[in-house]
């Protein structure tokens, strides 16, 4: 059996979301820009993940997510809701910290498509916990 690898507590300071362009709304190719938090339990056991994101003039905002065991998860921050409503707004900018149950693995990914010639950016996040 896999033991968990990873960590409980994981941050992510840089997070923005472009604001949607009328060129990101027609493009043939479907793609828009977004971000994506992806998570990876190798343990046994499902874990209660908590993503908290804090912004430079409102206070924090948590949203929950359910992680199952020995499989990965690709939360699209852009797609994230609660209450009805968009967790992070585009245009404006956010950090992240990402707490979990037991220990989980962490990566952000970025596509830009604010220019003709798209960027695709990955990055581990900081471990900032046990």
């Amino acid at each position: 059996m896999q033991k968990a690898v990873g960590k409980r507590c994981w941050a992510v300071p840089d997070g923005f979301l472009p604001v949607l362009t009328e060129a990101d709304r027609a493009t043939e190719n479907g793609y828009v820009p977004h971000e994506c938090a992806c998570l990876l339990n190798t343990g046994a056991q499902d874990v209660k993940v908590e993503l908290a994101f804090y912004f430079e003039n409102k206070e924090p905002v948590i949203a929950d997510v359910v992680l199952e065991a020995q499989r990965c998860r690709h939360v699209r921050i852009d797609k994230l809701q609660k209450s009805g409503m968009p967790v992070v707004e585009r245009g404006v900018p956010y950090a992240l910290v990402v707490t979990a149950e037991a220990p989980i693995v962490v990566q952000m990914s970025r596509l830009d498509t604010t220019q003709p010639n798209m960027a695709f950016l990955s990055a581990m996040a900081y471990p900032a916990g046990s």
